[in-house]
């Protein structure tokens, strides 16, 4: 069996986070969504959950991070090139999301990155060619 990955990420607004991931073309998997969790496919094997700042305290001691306030995480995937990474920020930023830096051209790699909703950093970016040695 393959490895998975299922990455919690706290929301304020399950329903509103859900229909900004919509708009930028990514579908859940409604045996894993209900009122209290989303589960967004990423690509395969690779799954966001989206909870509710009191539905993810029910799982740590911790006090849940505001990524407004701090980073966490940053979350990097890739893309089948350039127009993808940039298509994906562009509709970040119409849904209501922000583009905190300009887009990186390391001639082998380009990434971009976007701000979702509730401040969690997405850096998407496509390989271009074999990194320098």
């Amino acid at each position: 069996m393959h490895k998975q990955i299922y990455v919690n990420l706290a929301v304020k607004d399950l329903a509103r986070s859900m229909a900004f991931f919509k708009a930028l073309g990514f579908g859940f998997d409604p045996q894993f969504t209900n009122e209290q969790a989303a589960c967004m496919i990423v690509g395969e094997n690779i799954y966001v959950m989206l909870l509710p700042v009191p539905f993810l305290q029910t799982f740590t001691d911790k006090p849940v991070a505001d990524a407004h306030q701090s980073t966490e995480v940053l979350l990097c995937f890739s893309c089948d090139g350039r127009a993808e990474v940039d298509a994906l920020v562009a509709g970040a930023v119409a849904a209501g999301g922000r583009a905190p830096r300009a887009p990186q051209d390391h001639g082998f790699m380009y990434t971009h990155s976007f701000e979702d909703l509730d401040g969690h950093l997405w850096e998407p970016m496509a390989m271009l060619g074999v990194p320098p040695a």
